[in-house]
């Protein structure tokens, strides 16, 4: 059963930096791509960024983060991180992580954690 627990989230002002965890269980985590994804209110769910499998580290970002944000894997401890650095307002949203379907383009589960709640605030 495949089971993604995000963690790290927080409230921080403009600018600040937080980094996001996704412990990931009941598949084999090494031999998937993964991604962060972001759902702010009122908005559509949204690919932060995704990693390939394996330990070569390629990833890809949207527009909107590229250059503050870092996507890495520590495949010995089956998680997922997401490094933010100068976070903006519009940054705020609930985090989520998933497995990543490059095929498909898309989210490789049904199945979603309970995310992690950045709010980006003076």
């Amino acid at each position: 059963q495949v089971q993604l627990v995000e963690s790290g989230g927080d409230l921080v002002q403009p600018g600040g930096s937080l980094r996001l965890s996704c412990a990931a269980s009941g598949f084999t985590f090494s031999s998937y791509a993964m991604s962060w994804y972001r759902h702010a209110p009122g908005k559509e769910r949204e690919l932060v960024a995704a990693i390939i499998s394996g330990s070569g580290g390629n990833a890809n970002y949207a527009d909107s983060v590229k250059g503050r944000f870092t996507i890495s894997r520590d495949n010995a401890k089956n998680t997922l991180y997401l490094q933010m650095n100068g976070l903006k307002p519009e940054d705020t949203a609930v985090y989520y992580c998933n497995a990543y379907d490059f095929y498909n383009d898309g989210p490789a589960f049904r199945s979603w954690g309970r995310g992690t709640q950045v709010t980006v605030s003076s």
